[in-house]
């Protein structure tokens, strides 16, 4: 092991228009983004193992596998569970990988990591990710490639925790223009029904989040007319931290972080566009299906509010 190399793997620093961000190698993570003198997401530090997957990218799929087991093109597949916890596979297979860089200048960045044939997935794809520094934020291209012989099943999803000011998530002010909402067991986290989003989820109308819990998907999301939307957090002095993406992710994972040690509970807002819901690999809904050969592009952009 190369002494130099930090726990959360080579770093990538880029800089424009006021921003800074710092890439980590370890998940194609974006382990720090600034806009002048403040965070827009949570960071970590490049000494640090990730915690609670702050930046990671997250394929071949996002969010969890109910029980680790599918079923794909008429065989049933079992993964390793890894939230054990709650008893699913939990946010793909690439966030632990050490993606290699391919381009790094100023204000980008390339990076790319291959899935091969494995227990449970036994598809071959290449991952490349594209993060590019300008005036208007962090943009982000992922294009996975189907470099193997049969379909396979895909989604991807980043996943940062914007930080709206001061303060933890029950002062700031959410924005989540979602007409939808995928409701879930309370112990596992399991999708059930999609449903009109009801008054606790329903942030079309910026509000505080207060003392609200927040651990779902949204979806039938406000495009605006070129066919964007942008889910954001603002603090009270109307400074924050959103993310827009497009109709290639159709769905959006929130979460207000809350977790057992107070000193880091609710200090972020999870934010996570994906092309697919949780257990899409189960109930097939938007998932993306790669051919031989095929690829797939999904974009979003994390800038200052």
């Amino acid at each position: 092991m190369d002494p130099a190399v930090p726990v959360s793997g080579h770093q990538y620093t880029l800089r424009a228009g006021g921003y800074t961000a710092d890439i980590a190698s370890v998940g194609a993570s974006v382990r720090r983004l600034r806009f002048e003198d403040r965070d827009l997401v949570v960071p970590y530090e490049e000494s640090e193992v990730r915690p609670f997957f702050r930046g990671a990218l997250l394929a071949p799929w996002p969010n969890r596998i109910v029980d680790a087991r599918y079923t794909f093109g008429g065989k049933e597949n079992f993964l390793a569970m890894t939230e054990p916890n709650r008893g699913h596979a939990l946010h793909g297979l690439m966030a632990w990988q050490d993606w290699l860089p391919e381009e790094h200048t100023e204000s980008s960045v390339r990076l790319r990591a291959e899935v091969v044939p494995q227990d449970g997935y036994p598809f071959r794809l290449l991952v490349q990710v594209d993060y590019v520094l300008d005036d208007g934020g962090l943009h982000t291209t992922v294009t996975a490639t189907n470099t193997g012989h049969s379909p396979a099943p895909y989604g991807t999803a980043p996943h940062p925790y914007l930080v709206g000011g001061s303060g933890r998530v029950d002062e700031w002010t959410l924005s989540l223009p979602a007409d939808s909402v995928l409701n879930v067991t309370e112990d596992r986290l399991i999708p059930t029904t999609l449903d009109p989003v009801h008054p606790e989820f329903d942030f079309r109308a910026p509000r505080p989040v207060d003392t609200t819990f927040i651990d779902h998907a949204f979806t039938d999301l406000a495009y605006d007319a070129d066919g964007r939307v942008t889910v954001g957090v603002t603090g009270t002095d109307g400074r924050g931290a959103g993310i827009t993406f497009g109709q290639d992710c159709p769905w959006v994972q929130v979460h207000t972080a809350d977790q057992p040690d107070p000193a880091v509970s609710r200090i972020g807002m999870a934010v996570e566009p994906m092309t697919c819901p949780p257990d899409a690999f189960n109930s097939g809904t938007d998932l993306v299906v790669l051919a031989p050969g095929d690829s797939h592009e999904a974009r979003w952009s994390i800038h200052t509010l």
